[in-house]
């Protein structure tokens, strides 16, 4: 699995951390950002919710 952030429309809501806090996690500036060793998703099955519940759609996730 492969996440994707799009900083750029990013808008720091925080719905990845509060959904999947085992992978997401936010920045000095509120922004979304993966938590170290946990770019592939770690097998957490709530990645996929956490992208759907961004309310910008930053988030993407593919399978490798």
């Amino acid at each position: 699995m492969r996440i994707t952030i799009d900083t750029d429309r990013c808008i720091g809501a925080g719905q990845c951390a509060l959904t999947a806090p085992e992978v997401f996690t936010q920045d000095d500036d509120g922004f979304s950002a993966l938590l170290p060793g946990r770019e592939d998703g770690a097998g957490d099955p709530l990645v996929r919710e956490a992208a759907r519940a961004c309310p910008v759609q930053a988030i993407s996730v593919t399978d490798d």
